[in-house]
């Protein structure tokens, strides 16, 4: 039977979050033959960890389920392990990339994807604590029925149970790695607000993202569809898409992986940096392995204190760093698409070394564009006032260690790819810590 890895990161209370992930875990079982870990990796602090507790522990009894919640201690035990029986020679560096002090959204699904090797998961489906599922007459749409039809499956099989085809005949052997959909709501980023103040500064802002190659009407057009999502229309019937995915259509909020993508390669661990963990959707499309996009998208919507006094700060300096990160990634981005097949070896498994030796690369690219970035920013936070000139000093007081961070960051990431197979290696043959270990830190329930 498969064995497949529900996960769930949060650093929040979410007990409908849980109750909610529970029911899709149920819903994979009854439809499907599988048998589903419901991971909940917390780094709440004790109070909210406790409220998380109280969920998991709340939750009916459901065959084929299995639940383990993971408090921060709990984890910190199983990568320690993990790391020193890698043979890694830093194993302090690596428990470090994979579980930082601060807020890692690439580090959090990192540790998502070694519990699922100590686990014996085929797949990782990937949920976020801020989002809620669609419902059509009082019933939930799940993503993971969509997930569980195709992935893992030759692309030419799974060519049967989606809405329509466009697989390259020449791909039909090649495994479909990746399924995903996106969301309706809010913004994914929480920059909606600059927008309503002065959208030429929003435009100046989010243009930022778009490569330094491209023309002013591809820099509008991203603008235009920046983190917005699937737009506003609910869902209504299934429609999915096999071929080469449009993962501009595809959030890591819901998503589905297959461990031949995330066991060959970790995402960018860096620290304080959204969307540091959309890396393996680029892997995907340019080695030309296929992918599923459907429409059973989720709603987002935004947590309180991204918006408040020193949430609102901490929250746009991750959005800064984000900006800075793709002076580092696009270089990787564009020697991918340019190797496009020769980043498969004659399986189809995914090569690994020569995406190493790009991000090695990427590591000494040349500052000016980041010192460019961080001068427009300065300018257009100022320009809109109030906070966001808070935030612009605050900008300008960090701007040394933002353009280091920024740079170690994928120097880190280095280390951590080159190390990546036998941390795999060695969390499959260590499993998760079992129940009661660490009483204090987090559980870990058959349900």
């Amino acid at each position: 039977m498969r064995r497949i890895c529900l996960a769930l990161p949060t650093m929040r209370p979410c007990a409908s979050t849980i109750a909610d992930l529970a029911e899709e875990a149920a819903h994979a079982v009854a439809t499907f033959e599988v048998e589903v870990h419901l991971l909940v990796l917390d780094t709440n602090d004790a109070a909210g960890f406790a409220e998380n507790a109280g969920a998991v522990a709340a939750l009916a009894p459901a065959p084929g389920v299995v639940v383990h919640h993971l408090g921060e201690a709990q984890q910190r035990t199983f990568l320690r392990r993990v790391t020193e029986r890698s043979g890694a020679p830093d194993p302090d560096l690596l428990l470090d990339l994979m579980l930082p002090s601060a807020v890692a959204y690439g580090a959090c699904t990192n540790r998502l994807f070694l519990a699922a090797a100590a686990l014996g998961c085929t797949s990782v489906h990937q949920r976020n604590d801020d989002a809620d599922f669609q419902t059509v007459d009082g019933r939930k749409v799940f993503p993971i029925h969509h997930e569980l039809l195709s992935l893992g499956r030759p692309a030419g099989e799974a060519a049967a149970v989606v809405t329509r085809s466009e697989l390259d005949p020449a791909d039909a052997d090649k495994p479909v790695v990746l399924v995903g959909g996106s969301f309706i709501g809010e913004l994914s980023v929480d920059v909606g607000e600059i927008r309503e103040l002065d959208p030429a500064v929003y435009h100046d802002v989010v243009g930022l993202w778009a490569p330094p190659l491209w023309s002013e009407e591809e820099r509008n057009a991203v603008v235009e569809a920046s983190f917005s999502g699937a737009g506003a229309a609910p869902f209504t019937a299934d429609d999915s898409v096999l071929g080469v995915p449009d993962i501009w259509h595809v959030d890591m909020c819901n998503i589905a992986l297959d461990r031949r993508v995330y066991e060959l390669l970790p995402l960018l661990p860096s620290t304080e940096t959204i969307g540091s963990d959309y890396f393996l959707s680029h892997v995907v499309l340019d080695a030309g392995l296929p992918g599923v996009v459907h429409n059973r998208h989720i709603v987002n919507y935004y947590t309180p204190e991204r918006r408040t006094g020193p949430g609102f700060v901490a929250y746009q300096l991750r959005f800064v760093k984000f900006l800075l990160s793709m002076l580092y990634l696009y270089p990787v981005y564009g020697e991918m698409m340019d190797l496009g097949g020769a980043l498969l070896d004659d399986r189809h498994g995914l090569r690994v070394e020569p995406i190493l030796d790009s991000v090695r690369r990427s590591a000494h690219w040349d500052r000016s564009r980041n010192e460019h970035c961080l001068d427009v920013l300065d300018r257009s936070y100022r320009k809109l006032g109030g906070k966001y000139a808070e935030l612009a000093d605050v900008v300008a007081g960090r701007r040394q260690r933002l353009l280091d961070e920024a740079q170690q960051d994928v120097e880190r990431w280095a280390v951590l790819i080159e190390a990546w197979a036998a941390l795999v290696a060695a969390a499959r043959a260590e499993g998760l810590p079992p129940a009661g270990e660490e009483p204090a830190a987090g559980t870990e329930t058959a349900r």
